[in-house]
């Protein structure tokens, strides 16, 4: 009889909820994949429009500089010109200071008026110098000017490169990251698809095979009829005997999932679209769907399952399985759905 009942238990095997939660671990690492592209965009456009801003405002500040030495420039040029006139008439005067010198040794006659002239010509040849010492100093001060420019101009051109080199290598630590993050959330979530097809093998082999339980994508499904009475939160006694069940299995599984990976089993409650006899204890299906949620939560507590990995949801009459408006359709929307999943 009983390898009768374990030949039987082998024709039953359904590959459908397998294909289902390949299926849904897909889209869950598409939407992943997609939000950090997302997320990378943006922190990347951030990043250069930022360093934009300072390439624009560091551009402008070469362009001030850039204008500021082409005046200084031009300003040394006038000086440089007038330092040769200064020059040429300098050599023009000491040219006069000899012939006149040349007339005075050739004739002492003229000696008073050659010794006036002579006196004339020495005054201005030092004020000449004088002028020419004055020009000297200026082009001297411009040079030190343009100078100093230039060295300003390469610390701008030395920060832009520093920039320039701090945007490429964000940029690669960018797209490694990017990288590194997929890598680690295709792992976490390929392990906790596989903790999860064992959960639901678990629990089709504790759990009776009946009807009214069963496993519907990536939620295993009782419904309501089996764990409370009508308008009930209150778990009944054959509803216990199933959730203790569950509690084992939920107890044995967390021994095996690794620690990092940070898990939780969430308790849906739904309910049909009829409302509540006004007289009740619950105002609405909210209420109700809240309340049972709750109650399976706080059972498996009590059994041993830790609080931190559990969670109650209520979703009223807004979440059914089958739209129709038949008797057979709001049998099926009273449910409670319990659904492994990351935190």
């Amino acid at each position: 009889m009983a390898l009768a009942r374990g030949r039987r238990s082998d024709r039953r095997i359904d590959y459908w909820p397998g294909f289902v939660d390949a299926l849904s671990t897909l889209l869950l690492a598409i939407m992943f994949l997609l939000s950090v592209f997302v997320l990378a965009q943006f922190l990347l456009s951030r990043e250069v429009a930022g360093k934009d801003e300072v390439l624009n405002r560091l551009n402008s500040q070469i362009n001030e500089l850039t204008q500021l030495l082409a005046l200084e420039r031009a300003t040394g040029q006038d000086s440089q010109d007038q330092l040769a006139d200064l020059r040429a008439s300098l050599e023009a005067a000491q040219a006069d200071r000899s012939r006149l010198q040349t007339l005075l040794d050739q004739g002492s006659g003229q000696g008073a008026a050659a010794e006036a002239r002579i006196g004339s010509l020495s005054g201005e040849l030092d004020n000449q110098r004088q002028v020419s010492q004055r020009a000297l100093s200026q082009v001297e001060l411009l040079n030190q000017q343009i100078a100093a420019l230039r060295r300003q101009i390469g610390a701008l051109e030395s920060a832009l490169d520093a920039s320039e080199s701090r945007d490429r290598e964000s940029n690669a630590k960018i797209a490694d990251l990017g990288k590194r993050l997929n890598v680690a959330l295709a792992q976490r979530v390929q392990e906790l698809n596989r903790y999860r097809s064992d959960f639901f093998g678990r629990l089709r082999e504790i759990l009776s095979d009946r009807e009214n339980i069963r496993i519907v994508g990536d939620r295993f499904v009782f419904q309501s009829e089996v764990l409370f009475p009508v308008g009930s939160d209150v778990i009944n006694a054959a509803g216990e005997d199933e959730m203790k069940k569950l509690a084992a299995a939920i107890i044995e599984l967390q021994r095996e999932i690794p620690p990092e990976i940070n898990w939780v089993l969430r308790v849906d409650g739904h309910t049909d679209n009829r409302p509540l006899a006004g007289t009740g204890r619950y105002r609405d299906n909210w209420e109700l769907s809240s309340a049972r949620a709750t109650s399976v939560v706080k059972f498996l507590i009590a059994n041993g399952v830790p609080a931190n990995r559990l969670v109650a949801a209520g979703f009223g009459e807004y979440q059914p399985l089958d739209t129709a408006d038949t008797p057979e359709a709001r049998d099926r929307n009273r449910r409670i759905e319990l659904k492994l999943t990351e935190r």
